[in-house]
């Protein structure tokens, strides 16, 4: 399954939602891959403000891999996403 997020809100949608799939506890997520769970809770609510090594833990904890990939959208495009 894929999972797509465009801006910091979705990613932290994207993270919220698996933690909770996986029925873990931020705590569990977190000692995991050694964050404590203010920082899981950051990068549920705002990642923008997190580090990506933390972000890379939070994913290894989740079973998640981050893939990039092209955006074929044009730039103008209203539907793109602001950050």
């Amino acid at each position: 399954m894929r999972l797509h997020a465009d801006t910091p809100q979705q990613l932290a949608a994207v993270l919220r939602g698996r933690r909770l799939s996986a029925e873990l506890t931020q705590r569990e997520a977190g000692s995991k891959v050694g964050l404590l769970q203010k920082t899981v809770s950051s990068l549920e609510t705002d990642p923008s403000g997190s580090s990506i090594a933390s972000l890379y833990k939070l994913l290894s904890a989740l079973q998640l891999r981050l893939v990039l990939e092209p955006n074929e959208a044009p730039a103008d495009d209203p539907q793109s996403p602001e950050w």
